[in-house]
């Protein structure tokens, strides 16, 4: 890229790294998977910038990339390379409410992943359910019946009851 396009890109993930980052690491759970999905889709972004740089919607064209990377490394399952012969060790805690926050990621890790993805782009990223449908290549529909079914497996795992009535049967 001769044309001033490396400029371009250079100031677009460099004004969106952080970003990109807490969103990757909303999907994942951890920090070094959500470095690593990062990675990927700028690395890929690079590669299509010219083609990427004139889409109205940069960002939603991004969160794309990093879902699909997600889901796919979901699907890899156990033949995924392993670098290290233990695990490195993990970080302290940085803030208060830490317990909540992991009993939170571990349901939302038992979660499916497309509903996994679906709960986080609507709920801790605030997007539409029209921008989740585009981004997972789905119809509003099925992000409807997904975030239905992912909250109530959520509300399930972390030992949530409701009530008869709040779903519309009889007492």
């Amino acid at each position: 890229m001769d044309d001033g396009s490396d400029e371009q890109y250079l100031a677009y993930v460099s004004g969106r790294l952080g970003a990109l980052r807490r969103f990757a690491y909303l999907l994942c759970g951890d920090g070094h998977q959500a470095d690593d999905l990062v990675q990927e889709a700028i690395t890929k972004l690079y590669a299509r910038w010219a083609r990427i740089s004139r889409v109205d919607n940069v960002d939603a064209y991004v969160h794309t990339m990093i879902v699909r990377t997600f889901l796919d490394e979901k699907r890899r399952g156990w033949w995924r390379v392993g670098l290290f012969g233990t695990a490195p060790e993990q970080q302290a805690p940085e803030r208060a409410g830490i317990e909540d926050r992991t009993v939170v990621r571990a349901a939302l890790s038992q979660i499916p992943p497309r509903q996994q993805a679906v709960l986080v782009l609507r709920f801790l990223c605030d997007k539409p359910i029209a921008e989740v449908a585009e981004i997972l290549g789905c119809s509003p529909g099925t992000v409807k019946s997904q975030t239905s079914h992912g909250l109530e497996t959520l509300r399930r795992l972390l030992g949530y009851r409701i009530p008869s009535t709040a779903r519309g049967g009889d007492r």
